[in-house]
This record gives structure tokens, C-alpha cells and sequence, in this order.
């Protein structure tokens, strides 16, 4: 029970261990090779400059997960009536799903900057990008599962009388529920890079703005503290999605 235990121990500590080295092998180098700061911060002088930004990195993240969560659930409900639409109607999918292929296929930066002309400068345009981010990888997951119910389970339900609702509600909505989930995981980190996009073609206040900013005057500590922000702001939503899959999906392991 001990070994196990002790093994247990040493295998969540590897990672963190690993983490630290890489850390302090950057503190090192920067310091033995005297990379300027403008260049390649130290660590130790992120971690001061984002105790000294503090306020300003802790209000313009709020802007970006506003943006960010707005425009995730957003593209989850209008994901959901198309997915069904698609998945459901085999005319629906000829029709729908060339037009919503080709308007993934075009590069959210390119379009960015007619949102915001389109749209002005407020959050809707950044919310806009996040929709169109995060809208395809959900709308693709979820027909995928709508459509891997076993066929013999439906021949089984239907051979029993069952209605097309309950054949829904029963069978199609549970073996779809685990595909909806990883689409929304893969979104999710998708929609922070969204809202930074927008921010970076026309914001006043957000992490992107700040690390457009930081970056023109050559505050390179600034950014990276800003971009740290960013990649755990990202890691918690996925996470926020996988604790949210565990408790709605409780019969899979």
C-alpha cells in the first residue's frame, strides 16, 4: 500500500518538477547570457511586473473572459438547432453544410477587420469572432454524434413502437452528449484566441489590447505577464468544460 502510494506521489509531482527546471533553466539563461529584457524577460521580472500591473492585468482580463464566455455560448446555441437541422434532414445537410464549410474555411484575421468596421468598436465585434471561432469544431462534434448512434439500437427502438422524439431524447442526445462535450473543450481554447484577435484589430481595453500596447513600447515583461494570463484563462475554461462533462455524463467511465 505504501509503494503504491509512494508512486502515486512521485507521478504527480513529475510534472511540476519538470515545470520548475524549465523555469529556472530560463531564469539562468537569461541572466548568464545577459539577454536584455526587451528581448527575453526572466521570469523572476514577469512575476514583478505582473505584481506591479496587477490592477490593470486583473480588469482587462475581465474584458477578454467576458468576451470570450459571451461568445462561446453564443456559438453553442446556435450550434445546436443547425447541428440537429444537419444531422436530422438530409436536404438541410446538402444545403447548409457547404455554405458553413466554406465560411470556416476563411480566415477569422481576414474578416476581423470588416467586423469592427461593420460593427464599431464596442465588444460585439471581438464576441462576433469568438462565434465564428468557436462555431464549427461544436457544430462538427455534435452532428458527428447525432449520427453515431448504433443502428441497431435504433432498429431495436423502432422496432418497439418508439417515436422519433423518444428515439431522440433516449438514444441520439446520450450517445451525442460525449462529442458535444470534446467539441465545445476544443472551442473553448479556440475562443480566447478569438477575443485576442479582435482586441488586436481595434480594442481600448482587453489582454490583446494590453499586449499590442506593451509590445510598441517595448514593455516585453508586460506582454508575456499578459500572455501568461491569457494560456491559464484558456487551461480553466477547458477544465471548467471537462468538470462540467464529468457531472453531466455520468455513464461513461
Amino acid at each position: 500500500m505504501s509503494g503504491s502510494s509512494s508512486s502515486r506521489f512521485a507521478d504527480r509531482a513529475t510534472i511540476p518538477a519538470v515545470y520548475l527546471i524549465l523555469l529556472v533553466a530560463w531564469e539562468v539563461s537569461v541572466r548568464v547570457f545577459a539577454i536584455p529584457a526587451w528581448i527575453l524577460p526572466a521570469p523572476s521580472e514577469i512575476g514583478s511586473t505582473a505584481l506591479k500591473w496587477a490592477p490593470e492585468l486583473g480588469l482587462n482580463s475581465l474584458v477578454t473572459l467576458r468576451e470570450t464566455l459571451v461568445g462561446f455560448l453564443l456559438a453553442i446555441a446556435l450550434s445546436l438547432p443547425l447541428a440537429v437541422l444537419i444531422a436530422l434532414n438530409a436536404t438541410a445537410r446538402r444545403l447548409l453544410y457547404p455554405i458553413l464549410l466554406g465560411l470556416q474555411s476563411v480566415p477569422k484575421v481576414a474578416v476581423a477587420p470588416l467586423i469592427i468596421l461593420w460593427l464599431g468598436l464596442s465588444e460585439w465585434p471581438k464576441i462576433v469572432i469568438v462565434i465564428l471561432v468557436c462555431f464549427f469544431p461544436i457544430l462538427v462534434n455534435l452532428i458527428a454524434g447525432l449520427e453515431a448512434a448504433p443502428r441497431t439500437m435504433l432498429d431495436l427502438m423502432r422496432s418497439l413502437g418508439a417515436s422519433q422524439h423518444m428515439i431522440f431524447r433516449r438514444l441520439r442526445i446520450p450517445v451525442a452528449l460525449p462529442h458535444f462535450f470534446t467539441g465545445c473543450k476544443v472551442a473553448v481554447t479556440f475562443a480566447v484566441i478569438g477575443s485576442v484577435i479582435g482586441e488586436f484589430v481595434a480594442a481600448q481595453e482587453g489582454l490583446g489590447y494590453l499586449i499590442l500596447i506593451s509590445t510598441s513600447q517595448s514593455q516585453t515583461p508586460l506582454a508575456f505577464a499578459a500572455i501568461a494570463l491569457l494560456t491559464l484563462l484558456s487551461i480553466a475554461l477547458f477544465h471548467g468544460i471537462e468538470w462540467i462533462e464529468r457531472r453531466v455524463i455520468d455513464w461513461t467511465p
